[in-house]
């Protein structure tokens, strides 16, 4: 409940009796806890139908054996998938679609170990044995397949670290609609360079200049035109 107050702006101002009876990840998390300290003592049946049960009312899966740290917030929480051999430290934010999953059918540990006080973006997948450092942020939908060092941001399909230790987007914690896109970024230096070539070669041949076509921003170190 702690955990929701900080980190959900819409628990602003509500009472930790609605928290507690309207939130399905404080739900989820706190049914959780029992399975897992079931399953930790050997009980049969009962952990796996407490996480059944669970997924059913929440829509939110974490198997019994799955270790969890303090101060989780699930946000929203449909379709968040947690398994079972996955680590989570303290003070992590997972949005709705979050998977920590597997890559194949081997045995032992092959789930991800995420640090503390990370934050993942909606429809994220963490995938396999990796290590998500402390204070990381993964971008919404998200492929993560590799290790992601401390205080990185993963952004795409594969996830690639585009900022380790950088500033956070200005105005919020989670902003990621202003996550970095080097993709795009990647077609803008291409287009610049095109159309300076373009330029050149108009240039030489005595015609007319082609048609400037500008970025939607402009290109990061240079101007449209290539500068």
């Amino acid at each position: 409940m702690r955990a929701a107050h900080d980190r959900d702006p819409a628990a602003r101002g509500v009472s930790s009796l609605e928290i507690l009876t309207s939130w399905p990840g404080v739900h989820a998390l706190l049914v959780h806890r029992v399975a897992h300290a079931l399953h930790e003592a050997g009980v049969p049946l009962a952990p796996r139908s407490l996480a059944y049960l669970t997924r059913a009312f929440t829509g939110i899966e974490i198997h019994p054996a799955a270790q969890i740290g303090e101060g989780l917030f699930i946000d929203h929480g449909t379709g968040v998938v947690i398994g079972e051999t996955a680590r989570i430290g303290d003070d992590v934010t997972l949005y709705q679609g979050v998977t920590l999953g597997g890559t194949g059918f081997e045995a032992g540990k092959r789930h991800p170990t995420v640090g503390d006080n990370v934050v993942v973006g909606s429809g994220a997948k963490l995938l396999g044995p990796i290590e998500i450092g402390d204070g990381a942020k993964i971008g919404a939908n998200s492929v993560v397949i590799t290790d992601v060092p401390s205080n990185a941001t993963v952004v795409g399909n594969p996830g690639h670290v585009v900022r380790v230790d950088g500033e956070r987007p200005e105005g919020a914690d989670a902003d990621w609609i202003h996550l970095p896109d080097p993709v795009a970024d990647a077609i803008r230096d291409l287009s610049a360079r095109i159309l300076e070539l373009e330029t050149r070669l108009a240039a030489a041949a005595g015609e007319e200049p082609p048609a400037q076509v500008r970025p939607l921003r402009p290109v990061r170190g240079r101007s449209p035109a290539g500068g």
